[in-house]
């Protein structure tokens, strides 16, 4: 790679968004040092299957003739999308052999609005099938192996986002999040992955040409959300910027907030009482990830908070979840089912089943106990600020392994339940996010959640700017991947 390429991947996407503001670099030059490091690197972890340069120059040099107030908060920058979320002429899969050779014809509204602000889509980034499973492989792909250890999982569903962003193949990436697969694989790779409230980055829906007949996203469901990813906490505040908004086709899609998340950052405020727990109550935690975990949260201490262990009562989480996510599957896949079972992951598969055997009087049920459960987390964030604990519960494993079985003596009952303590936080629709809290003895790296109060994004990424600053432990990222 020749210098001036290596000097722009190791920028932060802010620092890149000032270089293209003075003019000092093209939106098309940026393509070119992508280029040049996704060819030295992108053959040893599998983060970006799918390219699209011709698309992605074309937008730049549209971009290039722009003024500077005409280009957007990102101002040409290029951007990496999760292959869930469909771009106008690029092929998008899901990760499912039914979809390989899939291209619409329309992007999915998050892709929409974030062109809007100056992003430039270059790259479709690896996700298991239909964003099942916390390991990103698929049949289409293979699998996408973590730069930190390429024997080890990358996580998911965001796998491919993630290792992008940590091998320098990408500035900014997408993700989403509905069991934990944009706060997973941030932890798993040393980057940071936000999850916003629900609402907040328009998802989910387009018009006519964007997903496939029998495929359905339902806009307006209050648990899987779009959010951003990044290496740095300002890097995740610019891009939030840049998605937020009201979309037509998503009903729960809110506006533009009136302060930059971004100029937020420039004069944080710190929570006054902060809660951690090791464990939420919910699930066993590997002890190495927790003392990792535990001493990160002692960073607020030392800026003068109040922690305390503590946490809400989460312990009906499994019925209401597990439920929930079952019917989700069930009305966007049961045809897929019914007609094409046989390329379908057994993962996919059991989920759809299993809404087979739910009742109307289970689902009332679950839904007034998931109105308790969020009357209850609610109740806590008036007396807490923030509530930390780890994002994952043991760190990346082996890439062969499709989940997490056991943990001591704990065996999981099926395949989700190793992400509790992510999905736990999913149900309460608070905003979350993963940061690097630390590594193991053996060099894996280890995410810190922080979660924040109702539609508390504002607060939530001060509190993570705080932390990044007062940390002594480095991200390290970007890296080349290392084998062992």
């Amino acid at each position: 790679m020749t210098t001036s390429a290596t000097n722009l991947v190791n920028m932060t996407a802010n620092e890149i968004v000032g270089l293209l503001k003075k003019r000092e670099v093209t939106p098309a030059e940026l393509l070119d040092a992508l280029r040049e490091r996704i060819s030295e690197v992108d053959n040893k972890v599998n983060a970006l299957p799918t390219l699209c340069w011709e698309r992605a120059y074309k937008d730049a040099d549209k971009m290039s003739n722009l003024s500077l107030d005409e280009r957007g908060i990102l101002a040409g920058l290029p951007v990496a999308i999760k292959d869930l979320n469909p771009v106008s002429g690029v092929r998008s899969t899901w990760g499912s052999p039914i979809y390989r050779d899939f291209v619409p014809t329309r992007s999915d509204c998050l892709v929409e609005n974030l062109e809007k602000e100056g992003g430039i889509i270059y790259a479709k980034t690896n996700t298991p099938e239909f964003g099942a499973g916390a390991n990103t492989f698929n049949e289409v792909f293979g699998a996408t192996l973590n730069p930190w250890d390429t024997t080890k999982s990358c996580a998911g569903s965001s796998g491919g986002s993630a290792v992008a962003l940590a091998t320098g193949q990408a500035w900014l990436a997408s993700g989403s999040d509905l069991g934990g697969s944009l706060r997973n694989p941030a932890s798993f790779c040393s980057v940071v992955g936000f999850r916003p409230s629900p609402g907040r980055v328009a998802y989910g829906a387009a018009g006519a040409g964007a997903y496939p007949s029998g495929l359905y996203s339902i806009p307006g469901q209050p648990f899987s959300v779009a959010g951003p990813m990044a290496r740095t906490v300002a890097d995740v505040a610019l891009f939030l910027d840049a998605l937020v908004g009201t979309h037509p086709a998503d009903p729960i899609s809110l506006p533009k907030t009136e302060k930059s998340y971004l100029e937020a950052l420039n004069n944080p405020r710190k929570p006054r009482k902060v809660a951690f727990s090791p464990d939420l109550g919910v699930t066993p935690v590997d002890r190495e990830v927790a003392d990792i975990c535990r001493k990160a949260a002692e960073v607020f201490e030392d800026l003068g908070c109040i922690v305390e262990e503590a946490h809400p009562d989460f312990s009906d989480v499994q019925d209401i979840f597990q439920t929930w996510r079952a019917i989700s599957f069930y009305v966007s896949k049961k045809e897929l089912l019914d007609n094409q079972k046989d390329l379908l992951k057994p993962e996919v598969v059991w989920n759809i089943e299993k809404a087979s055997e739910i009742t109307v009087d289970d689902f009332a049920r679950i839904e007034l106990a998931r109105g308790r459960y969020l009357a209850r987390a609610n109740e806590f964030f008036q007396d807490y600020d923030l509530l930390l604990c780890p994002a994952t519960v043991v760190p990346p494993y082996p890439v062969e392994q499709r989940f997490v079985e056991s943990l001591g003596d704990h065996k999981f009952s099926n395949y989700v339940e190793w992400l509790t303590i992510a999905y736990a936080i999913t149900l309460t629709g608070h905003p979350a996010l993963s940061i690097p809290a630390g590594f193991t003895e053996s060099g894996l790296p280890v995410g810190l959640q922080m979660v924040g109060g109702p539609r508390g994004e504002e607060n939530l990424l001060m509190a993570a700017e705080l932390y990044e600053k007062a940390s002594t432990m480095k991200f390290g990222v970007p890296i080349d991947p290392i084998s062992s």
